[in-house]
């Protein structure tokens, strides 16, 4: 078995191709995804069967509550913005689909993750290409986590964990992250990316991530094996 190393895992095509780009590394996958109050579960139960069907050594579900905070659209009573196309969805504003610090708060369970396991590597599928444009997805936010993450744990001071954060996706396209997954032979109909989805779990096609990642398999040359509302 290959060296420990946490994968936050939501079960979207992101985070899915990033685990299976830590296990052709050669490390030995320990998922992480979180019930933190988002507005459905079908994430959860897609990142149960991505996480089942990559093989990972143990699948955590983290129970944190954002809804006492709200500021979201995934986490408070806010209408899921819809668009007609990705260029509508695309802006220079933080979308209100954003969850202040969510990754910082997620990060932050993995680096306690990682010092329990041993692990001194920690994968994430944030991109800075084709995004919603939220601001804990840029590459220097990365960057200054991992400076403050070796300070912060006992094995970091005590020198017997570097922890390096990986973030393979973050200078591809959705068409680059898609054909690098269908190269690994990711199954992406376990997948889900919906903000919104119905009570089938079958994607809305028309909020922020559902139109990128419907532009990332267009222009892959590949077609989405999800389900859509309406299809």
């Amino acid at each position: 078995m290959g060296r420990p190393a946490i994968v936050l895992l939501s079960g979207g095509l992101d985070s899915t191709t990033v685990l299976a780009i830590a296990k052709e590394q050669g490390f030995t996958p320990y998922a992480l995804s979180f019930r933190y109050g988002q507005r459905h579960s079908v994430e959860l139960e897609a990142a149960k069967r991505v996480a089942e069907a990559q093989g990972v050594a143990r699948h955590v579900i983290a129970d944190i509550d954002l809804r006492v905070f709200g500021g979201s659209a995934l986490t408070a009573d806010i209408e899921v913005p819809k668009h007609d196309t990705v260029e509508e969805a695309e802006s220079s504003s933080v979308p209100i689909t954003y969850v202040p610090a969510r990754n910082t708060i997620f990060l932050s369970f993995a680096l306690a993750y990682a010092e329990v396991v041993g692990a001194t590597d920690i994968f994430t599928g944030v991109t800075a290409v084709d995004y919603s444009g939220y601001p804990d997805c840029r590459p220097e936010y990365m960057d200054a986590y991992a400076k403050m993450a070796n300070l912060a744990t006992r094995a970091g001071i005590e020198g017997t964990q570097e922890l390096k954060l990986h973030s393979p996706l973050i200078a591809l396209s959705k068409a680059g992250i898609v054909r690098e997954g269908l190269r690994l032979g990711v199954d992406y109909s376990l997948t889900s990316s919906c903000y919104d989805p119905d009570e089938q779990g079958r994607a809305c096609g028309r909020c922020d991530t559902c139109l990128m990642r419907l532009k990332g398999f267009a222009e892959a040359g590949a077609t989405d094996p999800v389900q859509y509302q309406g299809a």
